[in-house]
């Protein structure tokens, strides 16, 4: 049990190293699109069977979290122990492919980072298409500014999300407990709309969502709040905003990172945005301390 742990411990560490270095190369098939795929195979399947009312959905939406779930975490779980049952040595590569995989570290700065680019060679066409890649919102309607600010968002709230969340549930559970966050994750950012297709239908993946990330996402806030300093931001400024507005979010999770990102940065952050067509409110995070610029998308990834 004893060298099952240290080297369970040791792949994670790799994995991070290995995303940290080259991220996720494009000509490799990645295990989120495999999950995204079984998400929309279940879908169809459960909203066939159950009928289209409030509690038809609800309880669809139910097995969908259960179905994908247990897939998701059962065939990385055999595959583990199958490599450990061949040879330890085994296992730990195995291992630190799939953590690996499961970390979004390099690929959230290099997306970002087209973005920052983009609009720092005064580009907005190309920053609205690399900001199409790591948003959900209509970028058609904003401008430089509200571009950046975007990116900056998605930065800090993935930092959980994408980085310290998944880290957790790997060194609890292994590979497996990484890959079961990794399906709620993404059933959360496929299904879990307030919208008329997935009001009822996306709750469960939601909320199920809401509770992985309760604990991860306040850990996380506390580190960039101490990183802040290391980084030359102003770590006062992201404790006073943590403490103010780590609650303006229709999310219970979501602004906890995003309001130390806004103080330790000095701008301001969130606000309606359009989705769909659709403006959905939101409330403001931080203060405008200063104006917005390409930049603040390198300081939130240093932060990150």
């Amino acid at each position: 049990m004893g060298t099952y742990l240290f080297l369970s411990a040791a792949a994670m560490l790799a994995g991070f190293l290995v995303d940290c270095l080259i991220g996720d190369p494009y000509w490799i098939p990645h295990p989120v699109c495999a999950i995204g795929k079984w998400i929309s195979f279940f879908e169809k399947r459960l909203r066939a069977r159950f009928p289209m009312t409030e509690r038809g959905e609800l309880i669809a939406g139910r097995w969908l979290v259960v179905l994908v779930t247990a897939v998701s975490t059962l065939v990385p779980l055999a595959v583990s122990l199958l490599a450990y049952l061949i040879h330890p040595w085994v296992y730990f590569a195995v291992e630190t492919v799939m953590c690996w995989q499961i970390f979004a570290a390099h690929s959230l700065r290099r997306e970002s980072m087209k973005v920052c680019r983009a609009l720092e060679r005064e580009d907005p066409d190309g920053a609205r298409a690399a900001l199409r890649n790591i948003v959900g919102r209509d970028t058609d309607v904003l401008d430089e500014n509200g571009m950046a600010r975007a990116a900056v968002e998605t930065v800090a709230e993935n930092t959980s999300d994408g980085v310290t969340a998944p880290m957790l549930y790997l060194f609890l559970f292994g590979a497996a407990g990484g890959f079961f966050y990794k399906s709620v994750n993404t059933m959360d950012s496929m299904v879990g709309y307030k919208n008329q297709k997935y009001l009822y239908f996306g709750r469960a993946a939601a909320k199920t969502d809401d509770v992985l990330n309760f604990l991860p996402s306040r850990i996380t806030a506390v580190f960039m709040i101490l990183s802040s300093a290391l980084c030359g931001l102003d770590a006062g400024g992201a404790l006073r905003i943590f403490r103010r507005d780590r609650k303006k979010h229709a999310s219970p999770n979501s602004a906890q990172t995003e309001s130390v990102c806004a103080g330790a940065l000095g701008l301001r952050l969130a606000g309606d945005a359009v989705y769909g067509g659709t403006v959905l409110k939101k409330a403001y995070i931080g203060d405008a301390v200063r104006e917005i610029e390409p930049r603040d998308i390198r300081r939130a990834n240093r932060l990150m």
